[in-house]
């Protein structure tokens, strides 16, 4: 039996199920905001051990549609994939997203890596027309909001 090209093609399916209505999503006004939902959602064992990089997705309400790790690294960083970030914006039709990541060490400055990761993560946005409203590095005792010190 002689098989068609069409029957070598992966499907694609596109699906985002929310497990709640949209009116009972969180919404998130502020950094201090984000900073309290981002730390229930962090497992406490290891914000001091390892670097991980979360993505907020929200909609033009500035409600919640969920939180994505988005990757786990070293004591001292982690690989972002942006096209990773907005894949899943796209999927959940996030109009706005907030990243965020710790620092082991506790040290809130961003470093330049961190600075260029975000203009990068703005810039790619900018195109999509989904807004980057900010990118907070935590520890479990406070946080840096790259737009409260004017850096977005």
């Amino acid at each position: 039996m002689e098989t068609t090209m069409l029957e070598n093609i992966c499907e694609i399916s596109i699906s985002y199920e929310p497990k709640i209505k949209r009116s009972q999503l969180p919404t998130v006004k502020t950094s201090k905001d984000c900073y309290q939902l981002l730390m229930e959602s962090w497992n406490p064992k290891r914000i001091n051990l390892m670097e991980d990089f979360k993505v907020l997705y929200m909609n033009r309400a500035s409600r919640v549609l969920g939180i994505h790790h988005l990757s786990s690294g070293s004591i001292a960083g982690t690989v972002v994939d942006i096209r990773l970030i907005f894949a899943t914006a796209l999927k959940c039709l996030a109009t706005k997203i907030i990243v965020c990541h710790n620092h082991p060490s506790g040290n809130l400055s961003p470093s330049n890596a961190d600075i260029s990761i975000t203009q990068n993560i703005a810039e790619a946005g900018r195109f999509l027309q989904i807004e980057l409203l900010d990118h907070l590095i935590i520890s479990e005792d406070g946080y840096f909001s790259f737009s409260d010190k004017g850096y977005i």
